[in-house]
């Protein structure tokens, strides 16, 4: 029986080959018969998706992983989808800053003032929970008792 280390090694070149596919496979040839407009849509969603560094990608699935039961093939899947749902939702300055924002935000007095009080930390929460519920439809409904 592998070892969870050997898990987590064959999940992390799992990741960097679904990574590399998002990179390459958008951003390959051009379809013959393609109009430029969709090709310009085709280059503004890879480029929002392919913005997040894979270091940022596997730190989100590690603990989306942790969160919802731990380190399993089925876990590793549905926290990939829910990655690249929020990056095709939001570019990574943007995710990285509400998350800093997010996690934050309750630390008291003065010091969490400048996470809680800025417009833009509203924003940024709001929009990073938007795509996290929009990333819910990665993992499966299971029927209640």
């Amino acid at each position: 029986m592998p070892s969870s280390r050997s898990s987590f090694a064959i999940m992390a070149v799992h990741l960097i080959f679904l990574g590399s596919l998002l990179i390459a496979g958008p951003l390959a040839a051009k379809p013959k018969g393609t109009s430029s407009k969709a090709t310009t849509e085709t280059a503004k969603t890879a480029s929002l998706i392919n913005d997040f560094p894979t270091q940022a990608r596997v730190e989100s699935v590690m603990q989306c992983m942790a969160e919802h039961g731990g380190s399993n093939l089925d876990n590793m899947y549905h926290c990939v989808c829910a990655i690249d749902k929020i990056a095709s939702l939001m570019n990574f300055k943007d995710y990285s800053e509400s998350l800093t924002f997010t996690y934050m935000f309750d630390t008291p007095g003065d010091k969490g003032g400048e996470f809680r009080d800025p417009p833009q930390s509203k924003i940024l929460r709001d929009r990073l929970k938007a795509a996290r519920e929009e990333s819910q439809a990665c993992f499966p409904k299971l029927p209640s008792p």
